[in-house]
């Protein structure tokens, strides 16, 4: 039998078709797997296709829900090389007296 392909698809159709093929699901990402249903799949192992045997079970993992730290932000500080300090005083002279010059 081959694998089904879970990918895209909401928990509840997701346990739906692997039951029409076959398979088991395994979520290892939502202990609560029974309990979800419109969080969708999006990555499966083994992938689609792949021929099992019948009653083998398919890991597949889903997309972090609101308030789950999603975001897609990243980690983004602390940044190696660090610049060097000084900033804008490095390059500019300080500020003097603009008036001084026309005397």
């Amino acid at each position: 039998m081959r694998v089904p392909r879970l990918i895209g698809l909401m928990a509840m159709d997701a346990r739906e078709a692997a039951e029409k093929q076959g398979v088991l699901l395994a979520a290892p990402d939502r202990p609560d797997f029974h309990l979800t249903v419109v969080d969708y799949v999006v990555r499966q192992y083994p992938l689609p296709g792949a021929q099992v045997p019948r009653g083998a079970v398919v890991t597949v993992w889903f997309d972090l829900g609101e308030g789950e730290g999603g975001g897609g932000a990243g980690v983004r500080e602390p940044r190696l090389p660090i610049p060097p300090p000084g900033g804008l005083r490095r390059e500019l002279d300080e500020p003097g007296n603009a008036f001084e010059l026309l005397r």
